[in-house]
């Protein structure tokens, strides 16, 4: 089964003091799994930006490219299809930075992928229709 996750995943999987770590953590133990390209760069900005940690850009690149990256299929979205999907965004009530987490889900939908993680179930499912990825949240799958 193809799966994909958003930035939050990613980050709750990379640092260990986040509540949902240990399931997050354990996504990349089950197999690769879909992020949509920007999500590298919201992930590297959290990491670096430092509201409850900050660590230096260079580790923090490392860390991605090195740990998580190769467990990744990274897909983009050409600048057509993302204009595309600029035009649903009224229909679905996407506003504002919701857009980023909209984007996940049409990399998901581009992707064919059956599950999008995330660990704000209630950004996607505001916007979500029939014919999208599943939205599951990571406390949803077992555990190590």
């Amino acid at each position: 089964m193809k799966t994909s996750m958003d930035t939050t995943v990613l980050l709750a999987a990379i640092v260990e003091e986040e509540e949902h770590h240990q399931e997050c953590a354990y996504l990349f133990d089950s197999g690769k799994m879909l992020l949509y390209s920007h999500g590298l760069l919201e992930a590297f900005s959290t990491l670096t930006g430092g509201r409850r940690f900050r660590i230096p850009a260079v580790m923090a690149n490392t860390i991605l490219t090195e740990d998580y990256a190769p467990c990744l299929d990274i897909v983009a979205l050409s600048p057509g299809e993302i204009l595309l999907a600029l035009n649903e965004t009224e229909p679905r009530g996407v506003r504002g930075g919701a857009v980023f987490d909209y984007l996940h889900l049409v990399a998901a939908r581009k992707a064919k992928v059956e599950k999008l993680y995330t660990l704000n179930i209630s950004h996607f499912r505001a916007f979500h229709r029939p014919g999208d990825p599943e939205i599951v949240h990571p406390a949803q799958i077992k555990s190590r």
